[in-house]
């Protein structure tokens, strides 16, 4: 098929943190099923992964997020210690600079806006001009985590805190299609598990596996923020994992509403617990579990 005849498409890319790496494999099935896409809306991690994807360079985002449990993750986490956020975040956008450039959204060959949220004034801010990683920078704030980003004149925060799946933006567009990712789907429970649990059906068969050098790493380095306290208190760091927790409740809760509301033509569901918000180590699992999705939710209907 040529491009002429290919249907075009504008991607709607949700929030949801380390989730969000399955936005790579929805992709990968859409490059495989003669479309175009054109356009491309996404809030926090959907703006960073589509970001890149309009920016062409997808592949090298892709190599170095199946590669990550092999880096020191910790090099990337500047601490800001300031009250507004843990991290400052300048070192993992200068490392998505590296991969992808410093570019503008300007010059995107696609058709891009990146979701981010003004607290103060309770309202969604568009970011379709200007520096591209600036745009994904605000957009993926998260709260308690990053801190806040001025841009413009105002401090932005997380893009899924107002709209984890921003389908207003491509409104418009003129596309064949709209579809939307959303990182928010019903919780999916193993059987093979306590009846309670909220284990995700693993997408890959090799079975339970040890905590990686990576993972032993992150949790000493928690361990050690624990301790840094001199407040006595040893129980900060189960604020944050609270605080995400209740951030995923709301992001779905939100995600319904919106979808229900401003209905694209197709959806793709990815389970709220299908990984944890950071969990970025987990990179092969989320792709593939994207790409699956993608089948299920999309085989036969573009």
């Amino acid at each position: 098929m040529t491009s002429e005849n290919k249907k075009t498409i504008s991607l709607v890319l949700g929030s949801g943190g380390a989730r969000g790496l399955a936005h790579i494999g929805v992709i990968r099935w859409l490059e495989e099923n003669n479309v175009e896409i054109k356009s491309i809306s996404g809030s926090s991690v959907g703006a960073m992964v589509g970001g890149v994807y309009a920016a062409g360079k997808l592949d090298e985002f892709e190599e170095w997020v199946r590669a990550i449990t092999k880096l020191d993750i910790i090099t990337l986490l500047d601490i800001s210690w300031r009250k507004s956020g843990l991290v400052k975040g300048e070192k993992v956008i200068n490392t998505l600079k590296e991969l992808v450039g410093d570019l503008t959204i300007d010059e995107l060959p696609i058709k891009f806006t990146a979701v981010a949220s003004d607290i103060l004034n309770e309202k969604e801010v568009w970011m379709n001009s200007g520096k591209l990683f600036d745009a994904i920078r605000a957009s993926i704030s998260l709260p308690l985590f990053f801190t806040p980003f001025p841009y413009r004149g105002v401090d932005l925060i997380d893009g899924g805190v107002l709209n984890p799946v921003p389908i207003a933006p491509t409104f418009g567009d003129g596309n064949d299609i709209t579809i939307a990712v959303n990182l928010g789907g019903q919780v999916e429970v193993d059987d093979t598990h306590h009846p309670e649990s909220t284990q995700i059906k693993k997408p890959n068969k090799n079975g339970d596996k040890k905590p990686s050098a990576l993972a032993l790493k992150i949790n000493s380095f928690i361990e050690s923020l624990k301790g840094s306290s001199d407040n006595g208190t040893h129980n900060n760091w189960d604020v944050y994992d609270v605080a995400n927790q209740a951030f995923d409740a709301m992001q779905s809760t939100i995600a319904r509403h919106k979808l229900a509301t401003y209905p694209p033509d197709f959806s793709v569901e990815i389970a709220r617990n299908a990984c944890g918000i950071l969990e970025l180590n987990r990179a092969d699992e989320m792709i593939k579990l994207g790409y699956q999705k993608a089948e299920e939710y999309l085989h036969d209907k573009i």
